[in-house]
């Protein structure tokens, strides 16, 4: 994956450092690459480096930025195309797949700030929540095929994005070849969430569903998005 750079000079030397630091991410690992390596490999001076990304976390924000851009418009693509809930579940998870294939070392040595919701580099902090929120936005373009209670539309999109980050915990910890194991996972996990989603709408699961549903505004997993 590499990064489209501008025509401008700063944009291209701005997209050098990150392509530079993505690849040494990739070989040598997060925790062991620093930002002067990261500027004697791109061919700059370490106070160029500094003066367009203060730190290697600084870097991993970009990162961040740039993954999701790109998993947004592969799933958009995908939506196009794709009208049945099962399947648009299912590609949408694959794509995310798709733009970190090359990046499992990248994301095992983020792990360690995932736990820590006041670090910038969090995946559940303040400073990531636009992520999150165009995350479940995608989530909830999935289930607009669906017929669906108010109530449960409200939530589904933090449900499948809270799925999707669990998912992306077992790619980066699947061993065998080509992740093939994650991605048979999703094909699985999509076909079961269409199966409990027939069942979740029935007017039958309906005092069910409040109950499921107060619980996660209790435990303060839904506010984010659901009640925005």
């Amino acid at each position: 994956m590499g990064v489209k750079t501008a025509l401008r000079k700063s944009d291209r030397t701005r997209a050098l450092i990150l392509d530079t630091a993505l690849r040494l991410f990739r070989k040598e690992g997060f925790e062991d690459t620093t930002l002067r390596d990261i500027a004697a490999a791109a061919g700059i001076s370490l106070g160029s480096a500094y003066y367009y990304f203060e730190s290697k976390e600084a870097i991993i924000a970009a990162y961040y930025d740039f993954v999701q851009s790109d998993y947004i418009l592969k799933a958009k693509e995908a939506l196009a195309s794709t009208p049945v809930f099962r399947a648009r579940l299912a590609a949408v998870l694959h794509a995310k797949l798709d733009v970190l294939r090359d990046d499992r070392r990248i994301l095992s040595g983020l792990f360690r700030f995932g736990g820590d919701p006041s670090h910038p580099l969090s995946w559940f902090g303040r400073h990531t929540e636009h992520l999150r929120r165009s995350s479940m936005e995608v989530m909830a373009e999935v289930t607009d095929v669906l017929h669906m209670p108010a109530d449960t539309r409200r939530v589904a999109p933090t449900l499948l994005w809270a799925l999707e980050m669990g998912i992306l915990l077992y790619f980066v910890h699947d061993g065998s070849a080509g992740q093939w194991r994650t991605r048979k996972l999703i094909d699985g996990v999509a076909g079961l969430a269409a199966r409990l989603a027939g069942l979740i709408v029935s007017p039958f699961a309906k005092p069910l569903r409040s109950h499921g549903i107060r619980l996660l505004r209790e435990a303060q997993l839904i506010s984010e998005f659901a009640e925005g």
